[in-house]
């Protein structure tokens, strides 16, 4: 494993079925990947260890997948599945975390504290940094900054009760204009209270099975964020 400033921190997310695919693009063999990686980054790879990666039975460390991108001439980020963290957005960018620190003026042990809790804590400039260097859109910034879950429950209360009072508690997580986020939850607002209306009106007919009502509103409240971006888009 890859370590900055004594810390350890875990593998990426990589994307074997990527790896095994770029490399026989170039006509490669896993030795000749093993080759590239000691030759030209002094990595002592097995030919086995390669293959390894490719069938998703072990990882390459932060190092070891930038210097594997290096080998299969592609950018870090066509190793990875898609990011989510604070950390597999930075090795996407192919930046380290004295490079993205420099960039939102903080010191690098203070980023990876925040990168390494899973809980950014920055200021309102250093987020519009952080947005820009990483290129996250209003639900990556979010879910980089942990508050999926937070924002989840806002959006529950608000579907369910006055959707008028959460409209400030919303901005303050999500990156959004107020006018896209109050039509967001207005609109989810009443698309929950004309589900519930509905399965209501079903089961008193005996036409829906007993506890339609609650699994209607239970799966829609289970992709509540999802709907929120969604509704904001549109």
């Amino acid at each position: 494993m890859t370590s900055y400033g004594g810390a350890v921190h875990p593998t990426p997310p990589f994307n074997a079925p990527a790896a095994r695919r770029l490399r026989e693009a170039l006509g490669m063999a896993p030795g000749h990947v093993a080759y590239g990686l000691g030759a030209q980054y002094g990595l002592r790879i097995s030919a086995e260890t390669v293959a390894a990666w490719e069938r998703g039975l072990a990882w390459p460390s932060e190092y070891e997948l930038t210097a594997l991108a290096g080998v299969l001439w592609c950018a870090p980020g066509e190793l990875l599945t898609a990011a989510r963290t604070l950390r597999e957005h930075r090795v996407a960018r192919e930046m380290t975390p004295e490079e993205l620190a420099g960039q939102l003026g903080m010191s690098a042990s203070a980023y990876l504290r925040m990168e390494e809790s899973g809980k950014w804590r920055g200021n309102e400039r250093q987020s519009a940094a952080l947005s820009e260097a990483l290129e996250l859109n209003p639900a990556a910034f979010v879910t980089v900054s942990g508050r999926d879950e937070e924002l989840a429950e806002l959006l529950r209360s608000a579907v369910k009760t006055r959707w008028q009072a959460y409209v400030r508690p919303v901005a303050k997580l999500a990156p959004l204009d107020r006018p896209l986020i109050q039509g967001s939850l207005e609109r989810l607002h009443s698309d929950y209270q004309a589900l519930m209306v509905s399965t209501l009106s079903w089961s008193s007919t005996g036409t829906e099975p007993s506890g339609a009502t609650g699994d209607a509103g239970r799966a829609y409240l289970v992709g509540i964020v999802d709907r929120f971006w969604e509704t904001a888009k549109a």
